[in-house]
Formats: structure tokens, C-alpha cells, sequence
């Protein structure tokens, strides 16, 4: 799509308080972080100077068969770059990471609920293998506020693929592997020095259910806060195919519409 019908898409969108529709946007580098993951750039300077943490964007396969977007979470964004960090693990996730910089993908977002950083509170980023993203582009939002802390506690599988990207932003870096433990054992020896700050805490965290589970039954034990940003698999992203849905509090809920991000209290994790 030519540069100039672009802009005039999102600029008649923006001037009507909507999100601009989907658009083709121009890759600028994919790499390999590990055998199995994949950091994908492109430039679009809406969803660069709108994104908010755990907020999500759509992509979209050039296979007229495959109609349904993929979801990622934005990791971070560098002036008109946003950077997304996605496991290969099917034909759509496969086809993106093959692209190459100037290859062009189509995009729709910001999509969803953030995380609340309004407070201000020291914030502990934990996060489980491909649900680490999120919390990335959280650090990268806190970074430089004198009335927080970005604290960043992330379990892996093997590879600590993301320590250098959370180190870009975040106050401090813990991370830990399944030959060592898990995001609870790191909690666990923080605890003592968490305790000592002084300051409200505030768990963000996004990662596979059962973990997310443990941490807020760890965080509600401690009178802790926890926002979770949950990985339901998602159809479209925006409410129309109701594929992912979630009990909640308050019923069943659309994880894109009423979320991602929930508190571990609406999805009654909190033992309250």
C-alpha cells in the first residue's frame, strides 16, 4: 500500500477517536533468538506512539486461506519501530518469521486492555517464556519514572532469550530456568528485600495459566496486587468471534475486548 493512502487511512480514523483499520506496514528486521524464537520488526508510527503494555496488535498471512490474524504483544518500541517476540509453532507464526526486512505484513492494532501504571509502586514483571513480551514493553513504559521500580522476574524454559532486552529498560533483572527452579523460587528470595522498600507493590505478570495462578495465590497470601495478562487463544482480536472467552467474577468475558489484562481479583485467583 503506497505511504500516502496509508497515512490518510490512519489520520481520518485518528481524527474520529478510532483505531486505524487493518494496513500493510514495512518490515525492517527479523531475527533468530533462539531455534525457536523470533523477534520481528516493522514500522508504523501509529501503533508506536499508541501502544500501551500488554496491549496486542493482529497479523495477518498472505494466504488468502488463512483468514484468521495471529495476536502478539508488543516487546518494545524504538521511534516508528515495534518489536513483537513470538515462538514458531504453526504455518502462520512459521510464515513471519521467513520474512525478511523490506517484505511488507499487514496489521491491526493496538488492540485490548493495558496494564494500570498509574501508581505509584515498585512493579514486579513476571513473566513465563512467550508471556515475557508484554512485560518488556511495560519496563520500557516505566523506565525513567522516579516514583517506580520495574523489577523484572522471568522463567525460561532453557535459552534466557529476553534477559538483554528486559536489562534495556528495567531497574533490575532476575531470571531463572527449569534447571534452577521457577518464577516462585525467585519471588520467593526477593521477598525479603521487596519487603524493605517501603514502597506499594504491584505484580504485572503474563505467562502460562498454571503460573500465573501460583503467582496470584502467592501475591494475595501477602496482600500484593496482581494485574495478569491472560494468553487466551484469540480468533479475530476484537470481539467479533467470541473464541476467547474466560470466567470471570462477573461472568464470561472476551479476553480482547474485556482484556487481556485482568486483576487477580476479577478472575477470582485472589482467595477474597
Amino acid at each position: 500500500m503506497p505511504t500516502t493512502a496509508f497515512s490518510h487511512t490512519v489520520e481520518d480514523a485518528v481524527s474520529n477517536g478510532r483505531t486505524p483499520t487493518r494496513r500493510t506496514v514495512d518490515v525492517v528486521d527479523v531475527r533468530k533468538l533462539t531455534p525457536g524464537v523470533v523477534r520481528l520488526t516493522f514500522r508504523d508510527e501509529f501503533i508506536a506512539a499508541n501502544v500501551q503494555p500488554a496491549q496486542f496488535v493482529n497479523l495477518y498471512s498472505s494466504n488468502p486461506q488463512h483468514l484468521m490474524p495471529r495476536p502478539f504483544g508488543v516487546s518494545d518500541v524504538d521511534g516508528d519501530r515495534v518489536s513483537l517476540i513470538f515462538a514458531v509453532v504453526g504455518y502462520g507464526t512459521d510464515e513471519f518469521a521467513h520474512l525478511k526486512a523490506g517484505d511488507h505484513v499487514d496489521v491491526l492494532g493496538p488492540l485490548g486492555r493495558p496494564f494500570d501504571l498509574s501508581r505509584a509502586a515498585d512493579y514486579l514483571l513476571v513473566g513465563g517464556g512467550l508471556g515475557i513480551p508484554p512485560l518488556l514493553e511495560a519496563a520500557q513504559a516505566l523506565a525513567g519514572r522516579d516514583d517506580c521500580r520495574a523489577i523484572a522476574v522471568l522463567g525460561y524454559r532453557d535459552a534466557h532469550f529476553a534477559d538483554v532486552y528486559a536489562a534495556k529498560y528495567a531497574d533490575e533483572v532476575h531470571s531463572i530456568d527449569e534447571s534452577e527452579g521457577n518464577v516462585l523460587t525467585l519471588l520467593e528470595r526477593l521477598w525479603p528485600e521487596l519487603q524493605e522498600s517501603g514502597r506499594e507493590l504491584i505484580i504485572l505478570s503474563c505467562g502460562p495459566t498454571p503460573m500465573m495462578k501460583a503467582v496470584a495465590e502467592w501475591a494475595s497470601k501477602r496482600g500484593v496486587d496482581a494485574q495478569l495478562s491472560m494468553e487466551q487463544r484469540m480468533g479475530c482480536g476484537y470481539g467479533t468471534c467470541v473464541a476467547c472467552t474466560i470466567d470471570t467474577r462477573d461472568g464470561r468475558e472476551k479476553v480482547c475486548e474485556a482484556g487481556p489484562v485482568f486483576t487477580a481479583h476479577q478472575l477470582g485467583w485472589d482467595n477474597k
